[in-house]
């Protein structure tokens, strides 16, 4: 793992930014209603920056002032990336679903892990390209996940059309897609001043588990017998889980790197084949060629 920083596994979000003033700087969080998104925003704006909050939910959106962005409904993202005005100083992609226990297709056909954590990202990402590019040294920051490591994207059967439906290789392979965003990005808009990075947040009992069972819990190591959560000695709390993503936000430190993997609020720890530039041109147009 390559030293980044100064900080480590165990760094808070807000010990990230201590002294930052991130003052006149625009930043939009996707899933930033609850867990490390919620935790993000609360510390970047505590920085002084000026956090818009991507939620799905109609009613919350409302009483943030927002159109709702539900990721895996491409029309609902267009309509997120037409109300936005004006620079965008950085974006982060943090919303995503995990282990959905039956594939699932949106009206695009996209299976929902793959069409959630990777294609809403991307269309939001390029339709906000030009606000990343009027801020200048903008940057985009791609919430993915260890479980990437074993799971290279299967372009052959990428919708699970023909093989049987995993859902934790569905997970693994959007969360392979979300490195190979990052480096798709980092390779076409490092001359608009955008960075993109992805980063593994660890593992924290957010929503994100929603759709595990208690008997997958049990036998995952993750719960006792009696339903009690057991902490493991690499869990980490929400705020040490949202640091690496509040460092590549809003970090100095990090200015000017790009299309790399984070985590523990260094680089290392990515997949040769999610950091493969051949693979990430690929998916690009992959998914380009579905939101056109």
């Amino acid at each position: 793992m390559t030293q980044t920083s100064p900080f480590t596994a165990r760094t808070t979000a807000q010990e990230i930014l201590a002294g930052a003033d991130l003052t006149g700087r625009r930043i939009l969080v996707t899933g930033g209603g609850s867990g490390l998104g919620a935790e993000t925003v609360r510390v970047l704006a505590a920085a002084g920056a000026d956090v818009t909050l991507g939620v799905r939910d109609p009613a919350t959106a409302k009483s943030l002032g927002v159109p709702p962005l539900d990721l895996a409904d491409l029309d609902s993202v267009a309509a997120f990336a037409r109300w936005w005005r004006g620079p965008l100083h950085a974006l982060v992609a943090n919303a995503g679903v995990m282990a959905v226990p039956e594939r699932r297709l949106t009206a695009q056909g996209w299976e929902l892990q793959l069409a959630t954590n990777h294609l809403g990202h991307f269309a939001l990402a390029t339709a906000l390209h030009d606000n990343l590019r009027e801020a200048g040294a903008a940057r985009l920051v791609v919430v993915s996940s260890g479980a990437h490591r074993d799971v290279p994207f299967d372009f052959a059967d990428p919708q699970f059309a023909r093989r049987p439906y995993d859902r934790w290789v569905a997970y693994g392979q959007s969360k392979t897609a979300d490195v190979l965003l990052a480096v798709g990005a980092a390779r076409r808009w490092a001359a608009d001043g955008i960075t993109a990075n992805a980063v593994n947040p660890g593992w924290i009992m957010t929503g994100l588990q929603r759709h595990v069972d208690d008997t997958t819990m049990k036998a995952m190591g993750a719960m006792d017998e009696h339903g009690v959560i057991i902490e493991q000695p690499y869990s980490k709390n929400l705020a040490e889980g949202a640091s690496t993503s509040v460092l590549l936000a809003g970090s100095p430190l990090v200015a000017g790197v790009t299309g790399q993997y984070f985590e523990d609020n260094h680089i290392g720890g990515g997949a040769a084949h999610a950091l493969d530039p051949e693979a990430a041109d690929r998916l690009w147009e992959l998914a380009a060629a579905a939101v056109s």
